[in-house]
């Protein structure tokens, strides 16, 4: 065993390694499941790669979300304001999960489907007529931050502000302006949180100022300051890259693509696939070491080191996943680990599978003709390690 690594300089491969990470995962995976990295944002941390390892790593309770036991050393910064079932460990985790988990069981969201599905007209009859757009900018970013912002209550919700800051707080590498962008949102919640306390409406943001358990356990100020982000950045964020990448995935495999227009019966097995193909989320949010811990022959050293877990090459590993690279809608996707695995798994996952069935079934039956308006080498990626996917999908019909 091990805890010497040679650094492996991620931040120093550029472009290529942001538009196709998959090839430089692989190789690491090839030479085992632990290395020593240096991040594009800036951070020195280890990355776990592979399925078998990355798929214990997320629930290993030694691997701590509470940014209390951050190394200094690490020189980190907290990617989100407040406090958040991402950045809590047992048993504060499931107090607060346990608060708003109701409002996204399967029944409840499923209720959301016609609301979702007429945003979704709305937003297709302003873009067809034109027979081109940016498929982000016209439909895979707004339709997300309309359903969560209905759900909690901000229709107002300045939506150009909040994309920005919310770009930069998650995908900047750099730390400055990330920390600005935080500084920034965290005013806008505080400021909203405050606005629905005077104000409050028949909406889940409401329900958490004003309501308790059955025990009388209410979220406190900063708790609420950090759900409200949570569900604000987390609810849209990842599935606006599900809807843009996975039509970007259909558009660049042709018989896949013709496969569900003649078969819609496969869009929830396509849905999955896109999620394991190329998903939203490439690497966990981080962890840190509360002791030593060993995975494949190495041992990541306690005391609060970095730790990132790597969904994306853990989908294009071929011993869970044969041929990995193929984009295969009839696929068995079963344990991808795209909303996470253990405790952390994806409060959202059901809301998220809803938008992206209603969306992508609705703009291929406007759009029969649907094609990608530039070649897909020229597409801009989002920077960063946590979220993946195009910055910008132009599109024709």
């Amino acid at each position: 065993m091990t805890t010497e690594a040679a650094i492996v300089d991620l931040a120093a491969l550029g472009e290529d390694f942001t538009r196709d990470p998959y090839p430089v995962y692989a190789e690491l995976r090839a030479r085992g499941p632990v290395h020593r990295v240096h991040m594009p944002e800036g951070y020195e941390g280890w990355l776990v790669v592979g399925y078998e390892a990355g798929r214990a790593a997320l629930a290993d309770a030694r691997l701590s979300k509470d940014w209390d036991n951050v190394s200094p050393d690490v020189g980190a910064t907290r990617l989100a304001p407040g406090i958040t079932m991402l950045s809590a460990d047992e048993p504060a985790h499931t107090r607060l999960r346990k608060l708003v988990a109701r409002e996204f069981a399967v029944r409840r969201v499923e209720r959301l489907a016609p609301r979702v599905q007429q945003i979704t007209d709305h937003l297709l009859d302003r873009m067809v007529p034109a027979g081109h757009a940016d498929l982000v900018e016209a439909l895979a970013f707004p339709l997300p931050i309309a359903v969560i912002g209905e759900l909690l209550g901000v229709p107002f919700l300045d939506q150009g502000a909040f994309r920005s800051w919310s770009n930069i707080a998650l995908a900047s590498t750099d730390p400055k302006e990330r920390e600005a962008a935080v500084a920034e949102l965290t005013r806008y919640l505080i400021q909203l949180v405050a606005d629905k306390r005077e104000r409050p409406g028949d909406d889940l943001l409401s329900a958490l100022l004003h309501t308790a358990d059955e025990d009388g356990d209410r979220l406190s100020p900063e708790e609420l300051v950090g759900m409200a982000w949570l569900l604000l950045v987390a609810g849209h964020e990842t599935t606006v890259n599900l809807i843009s990448g996975g039509v970007l995935a259909l558009l660049t495999h042709p018989d896949q693509l013709a496969a569900l227009r003649a078969d819609f019966g496969l869009l929830d097995g396509a849905i999955e696939e896109m999620l394991r193909y190329d998903g939203p989320v490439e690497t966990s949010t981080y962890r840190f070491t509360l002791e030593p811990v060993e995975i494949g022959g190495t041992i990541i050293p306690g005391g609060g080191q970095l730790v990132l877990i790597a969904m994306a090459d853990a989908h294009r590993d071929p011993a869970r996943f044969p041929d990995p690279d193929r984009f295969d809608i009839r696929r068995d996707t079963r344990g991808h680990l795209a909303f996470g695995h253990g405790i952390h798994y994806c409060l959202g996952a059901p809301l998220a599978r809803l938008e992206a069935r209603i969306v992508l079934r609705s703009l291929l039956e406007r759009c029969p003709d649907l094609a990608l308006d530039a070649h897909p080498a020229s597409l801009t990626w989002r920077t960063g390690l946590l979220l993946r996917g195009p910055e910008s999908l132009p599109v024709r019909w």
